[in-house]
């Protein structure tokens, strides 16, 4: 069965719990609930793993995409003899700037991140590796002493695991996308969105000269439907006598056959950039594939010599995940210029040839038996002194409430990775204070349950719901949220008795960046709000079929 065929899916996810849990039998919800079937796109038998993740590893040879399930926005990659580093924008996310490690480039884990202080908004990075040392040079917002704001930062390291120097401002305004490049000069470039350049100094800190126009991009039809011309992502790598350019275009967002990726060429780094015959080398065609907006490519080389794209999409129909890491292959035509090779992207890839399986993903769940802030959990629009509202005491996390609603808090978020999942989660109150568990995109829209002590309230469309529950004062509960294919469902437990399941549920299929400003994707929220402090123990998640 094709990714690309339509069956209707009933909400078999919540039936099981709901009968697990003896609110109403299973069979009974599922009479109740015939005219509420939905039609989605069937997923592919994606290999699953810990806690029932989708990983892309079929362990027979193959992968199907995405190779790293959940949002990872504007990808790049860097090879490091038999290793592979990726990281990806983290916008207004702290700690920023996550690190994943491959041997495969199939198989991915989380080992950091690079940028450990809030940063303001982090964009589309370039990490690459120059005489020993990695660089990630990214745009930012990033406070200074002298009022600077945005620009072209770069940070650096010795180590990949670090420690990462604080963020270094390259330039002040000036592009985004930076995609860093050493000419036969041997200086080094930095080009930028939109098909512009600037030299940097030989230790790669700043500029060394103004930025300058070099490329206008290539032109596709007028009538295409995209989001806007928007020249983007410049990746420069070099093979044999040739540089080579791939970029983005079309815009991110917007139609699903927005965003596609093109590349051009040529013989020194100060150009004529010749365009490629076969553009648009990527690009999502109609509405009925597995990925929408397959955009933002970088290519690299593989364990065994054979070539490889890394680049975003949206999943059909699931735009809440945000953007995943697809895989693709590509090869190499005898004029020298390349294309991809996959007419069917719903179908298992042969994997590359050679590498090493490090491991795929993380365990989601968290006793908080230490800190896994940076790796795990991150800050949504961050204050400066995020981390001192953060403990560790005796297997829990007491985070200290900030602000006077869900809007403010800041909350503390980790990325899902399926279509359907569950997460649960111990709360203990102190003081005055609310805990919640959110689906949280943005601080206008987000969706979950918490408690203030005196009574459960639900969440809906960034704003209280209609429906309120009657007093239940406690200090003491546990939260659990359901999303089932983008329906969302909402339990509460108090003293040890029964789940019990909230009268009101949601479709969040519209909570992504289409309707929204900030935020990327939908995130899992622990939220505290208030002046007090709660008390979390026992995260779990588990992603379901």
């Amino acid at each position: 069965m094709t990714h690309s065929r339509r069956d209707t899916i009933k909400f078999g996810l919540l039936g099981s719990i709901c009968a697990s849990v003896g609110e109403f039998p299973a069979n009974a919800f599922a009479q109740a609930n015939v005219e509420s079937t939905q039609t989605v796109v069937q997923p592919p038998a994606w290999a699953r793993g810990l806690e029932g993740q989708r990983k892309p590893d079929l362990g027979n040879g193959y992968y199907m995409n995405p190779i790293i399930p959940g949002n990872a926005s504007d990808p790049d990659v860097v090879k490091d003899g038999n290793d592979y580093y990726m990281t990806f924008s983290t916008f207004e996310e702290y700690p920023g700037l996550p690190l994943y490690h491959s041997r495969d480039l199939v198989n991915w884990v989380r080992i950091g991140s690079a940028v450990t202080k809030p940063t303001g908004s982090i964009l589309a990075p370039s990490i690459i590796k120059h005489n020993g040392r990695f660089f990630i040079y990214f745009p930012g917002g990033l406070p200074t002493p002298q009022g600077e704001g945005r620009g072209t930062y770069v940070v650096y390291a010795d180590n990949i695991l670090g420690p990462w120097s604080n963020p270094i401002q390259v330039i002040q305004g000036g592009g985004i996308d930076p995609g860093h490049a050493v000419g036969e000069d041997n200086k080094r470039y930095l080009f930028l969105a939109p098909g512009t350049r600037l030299r940097l100094t030989d230790d790669g800190l700043k500029a060394d000269g103004p930025i300058e126009k070099v490329y206008d991009g290539w032109e596709y039809p007028q009538d295409w439907y995209d989001e806007a011309f928007s020249l983007e992502s410049p990746k420069i790598f070099k093979r044999g006598e040739y540089f080579y350019m791939v970029c983005a275009e079309g815009g991110t967002y917007g139609p699903p056959t927005s965003h596609m990726i093109t590349a051009a060429r040529s013989k020194s780094i100060n150009g004529p950039w010749e365009n490629c015959p076969n553009n648009p080398i990527v690009r999502t065609r109609t509405i009925g594939e597995p990925w929408w907006s397959r955009g933002h490519g970088v290519v690299v080389e593989g364990p065994s010599g054979d070539w490889w794209m890394i680049y975003h999409a949206y999943e059909n129909g699931y735009r809440t995940l945000g953007r995943q890491a697809l895989l693709e292959p590509i090869e190499w035509t005898r004029d020298g210029w390349f294309r991809v090779t996959t007419s069917d992207l719903s179908k298992p890839i042969r994997k590359p040839a050679g590498g090493e399986n490090v491991g795929s993903g993380q365990a989601l769940s968290d006793d908080f038996s230490k800190n896994r802030i940076g790796t795990l959990w991150a800050f949504v629009r961050p204050a400066g002194n995020e981390m001192s509202r953060v403990s560790f005491d005796n297997g829990s996390l007491l985070l200290s409430a900030k602000g006077t609603t869900f809007a403010e808090c800041s909350p503390l978020t980790c990325i899902p990775v399926d279509r359907s999942y569950e997460v649960t989660v111990e709360a203990e109150l102190l003081d005055h204070v609310e805990a919640g568990v959110m689906l949280f995109i943005g601080s206008s829209l987000y969706t979950g349950i918490g408690h203030d002590g005196t009574r459960v309230k639900m969440y809906l469309k960034g704003g209280p719901g209609r429906l309120q529950m009657p007093p239940n004062p406690t200090s003491k509960l546990a939260l659990r949220v359901v999303n089932d294919n983008q329906t969302v469902f909402f339990f509460t437990k108090f003293d040890g008795g029964s789940w019990i399941r909230y009268p009101q549920h949601i479709d969040v299929s519209g909570y992504h960046k289409n309707v929204v400003r900030d935020g990327e994707s939908l995130r899992i929220g622990l939220c505290a709000v208030g002046s007090g402090k709660v008390r979390f123990r026992n995260f779990t998640y588990q992603g379901k079929v």
